[in-house]
């Protein structure tokens, strides 16, 4: 059984640019465990061969794909609330994809699949096109010093790969408490032909976007930040 951190020779286009590092963390005994005795049932490979999702869920149902679930908290959450909806989530730390996967057999998920890859060959090469009804991204890494916007992941040509992926009435939902990081997204996606701003929202954690909270917004909320996300639609 190959772990989720090794990386498939099929990848065919490495970036050049990527908007993670891949930290080692520490990992603890129970999350190792999860990995090797869950990732069975939950995991996917990652290849460069689209996924076949009816047949990885055994059903028909509207798709949400999650990039950078960190610890899965709120991804299980929303799998659990929503069983109608079949849910993927990309991580490629392993200590958060140990726990997610405990959190997930603890509440007996079984509408979630987990990918452990970046997440732009991920959706690049793995995902079929307009197969998804919704991706969500939140709070991903900032990237704050100047020198390293390049790195962040909202860029307008992630928009394009996003909306490719999406069925026609798809929607793209961002949060973030980084507010340099929110002027920038404003930026893309009003210059974006692919997607148009269906709402926008501010608050201080007490309205969010049609979602649960998160692990990083908590942490953000401490430090006095604000939140600012959106529901990008998909242009037809």
């Amino acid at each position: 059984m190959s772990h989720p951190s090794s990386n498939s020779r099929q990848a065919s286009a490495q970036r050049s640019v990527r908007s993670f590092v891949r930290r080692a963390g520490r990992i603890t005994p129970a999350q190792e465990r999860a990995l090797d005795d869950l990732w069975p049932r939950y995991g996917l490979r990652f290849s460069a061969i689209p996924l076949h999702l009816d047949r990885i869920f055994g059903r028909s149902a509207g798709r949400v794909l999650e990039i950078g679930f960190g610890d899965g908290e709120s991804l299980v959450r929303q799998a659990a609330e929503n069983p109608e909806l079949d849910y993927l989530g990309v991580e490629v730390h392993r200590p958060g994809v140990g726990h997610c996967l405990r959190r997930a057999d603890a509440q007996g998920i079984g509408n979630l699949r987990l990918i452990s890859h970046d997440a732009v060959e991920v959706l690049k090469l793995q995902i079929p096109e307009r197969s998804l009804v919704r991706i969500n991204l939140y709070f991903p890494d900032p990237w704050p010093k100047k020198r390293h916007h390049k790195r962040r992941l909202l860029q307008a040509d992630f928009l394009t790969l996003a909306a490719r992926k999406l069925e026609e009435t798809g929607a793209l939902h961002i949060a973030t408490d980084w507010r340099n990081y929110a002027e920038h997204i404003d930026e893309i996606a009003a210059g974006s032909d692919a997607f148009r701003v269906h709402e926008r929202r501010e608050h201080d954690g007490d309205h969010p976007l049609d979602r649960p909270t998160t692990k990083f917004e908590r942490r953000g909320l401490a430090l006095g930040h604000g939140i600012t996300e959106w529901r990008l639609v998909r242009k037809p």
